[in-house]
């Protein structure tokens, strides 16, 4: 068996990473989806939040909002909203969407618009863990 896999996160508008990764943690719903060479085949939905992918035995974080992946023994390809590595994040611009959704969450509102404050609060609160980190 290979110790490495294709990978590509592709964003609406621009390919984030594309190439051999040894190692993929995903985000999704019930925590952490980790992922090897020779993994099952399955599909997962990507929640918002933090992806780390190993490359040449190097960790690199990127966040992304919601979106799918298709996972294969050999290949795994994410297809996301939106995607930014931690250098790309504005911290003022995360900080202020972070105060922005926590003040909507404040208000009444119907249950697609608490949904939707609820998605933007967890965007805003990934990429501020993030680039806080680097």
């Amino acid at each position: 068996m290979a110790n490495t896999f294709y990978l590509e996160i592709v964003t609406v508008d621009r390919q984030v990473y594309t190439g051999e990764a040894q190692a993929l943690i995903l985000p999704i719903q019930d925590g952490q989806y980790g992922i090897l060479p020779g993994h099952e085949a399955t599909v997962v939905a990507v929640e918002p939040g933090e992806v780390r992918y190993q490359a040449e035995n190097i960790w690199y974080p990127a966040v992304v909002s919601g979106g799918f992946a298709e996972i294969t023994p050999d290949y795994v390809i994410m297809l996301v909203a939106s995607a930014e590595h931690p250098e790309e994040i504005d911290f003022k611009r995360a900080e202020e969407a972070r105060q922005r959704a926590e003040e909507r969450l404040h208000h009444k509102q119907s249950i697609a618009e608490y949904y939707n404050s609820k998605a933007a609060l967890a965007r805003a609160m990934a990429r501020l863990k993030t680039r806080g980190r680097r």
